[in-house]
C-alpha cells in the first residue's frame, strides 16, 4: 500500500516508535475503549502481507489512509475502510473534502501529517483537526484490525470504538468492494 523500510519510505526509530504507540494506547484508554494489541513485524506491516502471515481475514482489517487534495494545500483527511475494499477517492472523498481532485498522500506528506508511517497509521493518534471518514462496511464487522501507531504494532476493536472519535464521520459508499474477477 504505501512505501516500505528501505525503499525512500522514511523509518521510525524505535523510541519514536515507542512513543506514538504510548500516545495512541493512552488516548484508547481515556475514551474507554476495549482493544487487544497485536504486535507486528514492521516487514508484514502493510495490511496485505500481515493478514497472509499472521492469518487474518483481509475482511477484518481496516486501512487507514490519508488522502491529500490535489491544488489545495492543507486540505486533507484520514479514511478508514475495510482491506477488500476501494477507497472512492475520485467521487466521495473528493466531495467530502469539497475539492475537484484529491489522491492518497504520499508517505512523506503522511507522516507529517499524521506523525505515523504508513502500514501504521490509526484514527486513534490522528491530530483532533484531521476529519476522518469510516466506510459504514467497516461498522458492521464484529471487530476490526487497524494500525496500531507503528508499523510494530496493531489494534483489534470493535468498529463502534471509531465513532467515538470527535472528527470521526461514518459514510455510506466511503469505499466500494474490490471486483472480483472471473
Amino acid at each position: 500500500m504505501g512505501g516500505r523500510p528501505g525503499r525512500g519510505a522514511a523509518v521510525a526509530m524505535p523510541d519514536e516508535n515507542d512513543a506514538i504507540e504510548v500516545r495512541v494506547r493512552a488516548r484508547l484508554d481515556s475514551m474507554g475503549v476495549t482493544y487487544d494489541v497485536l504486535p507486528c513485524d514492521p516487514e508484514f506491516a502493510d495490511t496485505a502481507a500481515f493478514c497472509e502471515h499472521y492469518g487474518f481475514a483481509p475482511a477484518d482489517s481496516a486501512n487507514t489512509i490519508v488522502v491529500a487534495a490535489r491544488k489545495e494545500p492543507g486540505v486533507a483527511c484520514a479514511c478508514v475502510a475495510l482491506a477488500t475494499t476501494r477507497l472512492d477517492v475520485n467521487h466521495m472523498v473528493c466531495e467530502l473534502l469539497g475539492v475537484r481532485k484529491a489522491s492518497f498522500a504520499p508517505a512523506e506528506a503522511t507522516r507529517e501529517l499524521s506523525g505515523m508511517l504508513i502500514g501504521g497509521v490509526t484514527p486513534f493518534g490522528l491530530p483532533e483537526a484531521l476529519p476522518v471518514y469510516v466506510d459504514a462496511a467497516v461498522m458492521q464487522r464484529d471487530s476490526v484490525i487497524l494500525g496500531g501507531g507503528s508499523r510494530s504494532m496493531k489494534l483489534r476493536l470493535a468498529p463502534s470504538a471509531l465513532s467515538r472519535l470527535p472528527s470521526a464521520r461514518v459514510v455510506e459508499g466511503l469505499a466500494n468492494p474490490f471486483a472480483v474477477s472471473s
